[in-house]
């Protein structure tokens, strides 16, 4: 009975070890460029937890830094992936990621990493039906405070850990905006073959927004586990 009890002991520490091994290397998956993917789960989707900030595709090849206007505009003329740091500062690196135009999200090479897909309208539709609805979501993927976000910041308490950072996009004539108002996140879904979904969260109210707008657009990306 002795034997027993210590053989059954030392079979649940060994599967103790082996599940906090399987969340270390959960923990520890990277994209492309290294970084460590942290994820959240929200509404049955693993979600990584800040916007995607590689420079190549999932097969290995460069996506297109378009940092002028002219290169910019160059890319989206040609259907060509492209991404930049808002108004090229790459200090944004690494807290805000990069501004991708949808043709780099589409590029059947791969933006998100191997096991990762770039997020669907529907799946942006799941996320604020599991927070509560459309209405109030967007206070809680939001960031706190104003030190990034513009006041008041409405609604703000990132209860989801989701961590939306306001990175702004660029537009269809290679200019920035809404840097601290808002954060702009790319779908992978079409809506005709030169627009396609997006959703938004604003400092000046608690609700996520949808809408469509041009291919050529720079926005942040978040991707779901396959």
């Amino acid at each position: 009975m002795k034997y027993t009890q210590k053989a059954l002991y030392g079979l649940l520490l060994l599967l103790i070890t082996l599940m906090s091994s399987a969340s270390d290397l959960r923990a520890a998956e990277r994209d492309i460029d290294g970084h460590t993917i942290n994820t959240v789960s929200i509404g049955g989707h693993l979600w990584m937890q800040e916007n995607l900030d590689v420079s190549r595709y999932r097969n290995g090849d460069t996506v297109r830094y378009a940092a002028s206007n002219e290169e910019w505009l160059d890319a989206a003329a040609k259907g060509e992936g492209a991404w930049c740091y808002y108004k090229n500062d790459s200090a944004r690196n690494g807290k805000y990621g990069r501004l991708y135009n949808w043709y780099a999200v589409h590029d059947p090479r791969g933006l998100a990493p191997s096991g990762w897909h770039v997020s669907s309208d529907e799946e942006w539709n799941s996320l604020a039906t599991a927070l509560g609805g459309a209405t109030v979501a967007g206070g809680k993927i939001k960031t706190t405070g104003t030190s990034l976000w513009l006041a008041p910041n409405n609604a703000a308490d990132n209860s989801s850990h989701f961590s939306a950072l306001p990175g702004g996009m660029r537009g269809t004539a290679a200019s920035f905006f809404f840097k601290g108002e808002s954060a702009y996140f790319w779908s992978s879904s079409e809506s005709t073959p030169t627009i396609s979904w997006y959703s938004v969260v604003n400092y000046h109210n608690s609700g996520v927004s949808r809408g469509t707008e041009h291919n050529a657009d720079g926005m942040s990306v978040r991707c779901v586990k396959d």
